[in-house]
């Protein structure tokens, strides 16, 4: 469940590790994942009066507004959907309708507690599988089809020569199964190892060419896919796999079977109503300023979008094919540029929904220098683990990385600033010849200092209008 205990504090050094500056937006969704935690530990008749309280982050694209909220849901493992507001419209419209925000929140919970749920069965699944792999392998004999099911142990009943041949038969039969069972032993000991993987086997898998038959049934909150699942036959066809991927199909199997996918439902439905975070990207988009733009175009289906949003960020319950789901106490981060329009372009009433406002700082060339080397899995640590694998070292030395930090800066402010993405496009400049032959040069070690990255990157970068369409 959701790691409610990390303190304000612990949660902004958590992010501290990924994303670099910003501490005013970190503070701020510190203390409100913080306050889920308080509100879950009150009586439930004081729990159902704390709603939470949205954010609206603003700032312009590439200062680190969507990792905050991605890293955010990561570090309490809440489930976490990032959709572009542009991309809903309004009812009566061609486009997706803003009820389908939930039902794929709902989806990636239910995918959670399903993980979290197969892990706990994994052991078990997998030595279900072992046994199934190993009957494929060594199947054990079948009844003998005689109308006397113990024919076969104790043999005829008349005397003399038929009494001595079924005593040999019975000692055939044991010697036998003394063979099948040391081969099964030695087999089971085998796939253990692993020696077996790369063997071929034939094996049933349930058929699932024929796709989802009852699409947009969820629609009207009916599961229809499952109802079918649940009436008809499942197909199943042979293939033909290695034993490793023999042995990932059938553990999935018998793991499918040992979760109780009721349980996992309800659970994924009460933890997307509890824990949930939507994160409303470009909401500025869809803001329409008052008076103006006339009665037709975009702005009418705009204007409708802020219309639907709103209950649904209010609280209400929208139907899905699980059952309704409560969004009273979603969590609903919103974020845009506002270059344009002004975050009380919005209607009043979806204003009132989002409380909490924070704007995001431009990045300084300090800021792009320390994105390059601080975070965990930095974008310096990236290429050189890329170029290591074709067998370069680079090595990446102080003066250069600030040159590759200073050049970004300076096109961010002399064409249009995208923040850190901009030190993407640099570095991939700067790497550019280094990444297309070094698998067949034998390259050994580059320095990649200040001179290595003006002479790849300061011509294009020194040319405004050139820059504007290269970097």
């Amino acid at each position: 469940m959701e790691k409610g205990e990390l303190t304000p504090r612990q949660i902004v050094t958590e992010l501290d590790k990924y994303i670099v500056g910003q501490d005013d937006a970190k503070r701020c969704v510190a203390v409100v994942v913080r306050n889920r935690y308080r509100r879950r530990q009150l009586p439930p008749t004081m729990q159902e009066e704390i709603v939470p309280k949205n954010i609206i982050m603003i700032g312009p694209t590439g200062v680190g507004k969507t990792e905050i909220a991605r890293r955010l849901a990561r570090l309490v493992q809440a489930p976490f959907i990032k959709v572009e507001a542009t991309k809903f419209t309004e009812v009566g419209y061609v486009g997706r309708d803003v009820e389908s925000i939930i039902r794929d929140l709902v989806e990636t919970s239910i995918r959670m507690v399903r993980a979290e749920k197969v892990s706990m069965v994994e052991e078990r699944a997998a030595q279900s599988a072992e046994l199934r792999l190993l009957d494929l392998l060594a199947p054990l004999p079948g009844r003998a089809k005689s109308g006397n099911p113990l024919a076969g142990l104790f043999g005829g009943m008349g005397g003399g020569d038929e009494e001595n041949a079924g005593i040999e038969d019975v000692e055939s039969a044991r010697s036998r199964a003394d063979e099948l069972r040391r081969k099964r032993v030695w087999l089971r000991d085998q796939l253990s190892k692993g020696a077996l993987d790369k063997e071929q086997v034939e094996i049933e898998v349930e058929d699932s060419g024929s796709g989802n038959i009852a699409f947009g049934m969820e629609e009207m909150g009916i599961n229809m896919q499952g109802f079918l699942d649940n009436i008809l036959p499942k197909k199943t066809k042979k293939r033909k796999v290695s034993v490793a991927e023999a042995r990932r199909i059938l553990t999935q199997e018998e793991a499918d079977k040992l979760v109780d996918n009721d349980e996992v439902n309800q659970l994924g439905v009460e933890r997307a109503e509890q824990s949930g975070i939507v994160f409303l990207d470009e909401i500025d988009k869809i803001a329409v300023k008052e008076g103006g733009g006339g009665g037709g175009g975009p702005d009418v289906s705009r204007g409708g979008v802020q219309r639907d949003i709103l209950p649904i960020v209010e609280g209400s319950t929208v139907m899905t094919k699980y059952g309704p789901v409560k969004t009273d106490f979603i969590l609903f981060i919103a974020a845009g540029a506002f270059h344009v329009a002004k975050p009380s372009d919005l209607i009043p009433e979806l204003q009132g929904r989002f409380p909490i406002r924070v704007e995001l700082e431009n990045l300084s060339c300090e800021d792009l220098r320390r994105i390059l080397l601080e975070p965990q899995n930095s974008l310096i640590m990236q290429y050189e683990a890329l170029l290591s694998v074709d067998g370069v070292d680079a090595r990446f030395t102080d003066d250069g990385i600030d040159t590759i930090a200073e050049i970004a800066d300076r096109v961010n402010r002399n064409t249009e600033n995208i923040g850190a993405r901009r030190l993407h496009t640099i570095m991939e400049k700067v790497l550019e010849d280094l990444l297309f032959g070094a698998p067949e040069t034998a390259v050994g070690q580059v320095e990649i200092d200040r001179a290595y990255v003006e002479d790849k990157v300061s011509g294009i970068a020194q040319d405004e209008d050139l820059s504007r369409f290269i970097l």
